[in-house]
């Protein structure tokens, strides 16, 4: 054996074995970054984001400049919340400025400034991911990668887009509502429209806003869950009435057609209609 290339027992194989963990541990790594989890929420995100949350590499294109960004689902500074990791700030400066993300008409992605200005507006681009040009003049590149999507939900049903749609409170234009000074009167309270299950009262409205008005039954109610419910005040703001509960909780109404009706339209029905 020449000298200088002498090698102690065992030496080889601890470093076969030193080569082979670390091959591991990187494989590991990898893997584990290609399948980070999804933003919390995104399995019940609208439709129109669900397919652009979790991780997307954004590039500066033509520099050997990139990070690793997440689009998640919650509210942030006039849009949605945007993750990334610090170090990114010196690879990216342009992320200095950012401080959300959003979606422009077409559904493609932005991404924002605290004010809601968009930085960089962001195109198809190709198969797959989209490109940009940033205030600085730099064109950019969202590339979606091995990171993980959200499975695109199918559509539903018209009857169950209806019952969902039915669950969500109505918009209601204040201006087009009826005048707080209008409401105190006796009501008719119903199940059905023109059938009538019980009488209550509606107080004077008190000077402060927000204070609550009385509320009280006219006589006796025979509707088990009217009288489970208790009404004992009554609110009303931004077009909306809330019959409030001896207890506390309150069910809120909306006008249409002439009469009040509980608003979402979810649970039992009620309706209310107010009398001469």
């Amino acid at each position: 054996m020449e000298e200088g290339l002498s090698v102690l027992p065992g030496a080889a194989t601890h470093r076969s074995l030193l080569l082979a963990a670390g091959i591991l541990l990187a494989c590991h790594a990898s893997a584990s970054a290609q399948t980070a989890p999804l933003p919390r929420g995104a399995d019940k995100a609208p439709p129109a984001i669900a397919p652009l949350l979790g991780a997307w590499d954004l590039e500066q294109i033509g520099a050997s400049r990139q990070c690793t960004v997440t689009l998640g689902v919650e509210n942030a500074a006039n849009g949605r919340q945007l993750r990334f990791p610090a170090t990114c700030r010196r690879a990216l400066p342009i992320l200095d400025d950012v401080a959300s993300w959003n979606t422009a008409p077409d559904g493609s992605p932005r991404l924002d400034d605290a004010l809601g200005k968009t930085l960089i507006l962001f195109r198809q681009s190709g198969n797959a991911g989209f490109q940009g040009k940033g205030p600085d003049g730099k064109d950019y590149r969202l590339d979606p990668k091995n990171h993980p999507r959200a499975v695109s939900r199918p559509a539903l049903r018209p009857a169950e887009a209806a019952a969902t749609a039915a669950q969500r409170p109505t918009v209601v234009d204040p201006a087009s509502a009826p005048a707080a000074d209008s409401l105190p009167g006796r009501y008719a309270m119903m199940r059905q429209a023109n059938r009538e299950a019980c009488r209550i009262v509606l107080g004077p409205a008190p000077a402060g806003a927000q204070t609550r008005a009385t509320a009280a039954f006219e006589g006796n109610c025979p509707d088990t869950g009217l009288t489970i419910f208790d009404p004992v005040g009554w609110r009303y703001a931004a077009g909306r009435l809330a019959l409030v509960a001896r207890k506390g909780h309150s069910v809120e109404l909306i006008f249409e057609g002439g009469q009040w009706r509980k608003d979402p339209a979810v649970g039992a029905p009620l309706l209310l209609r107010k009398l001469p």
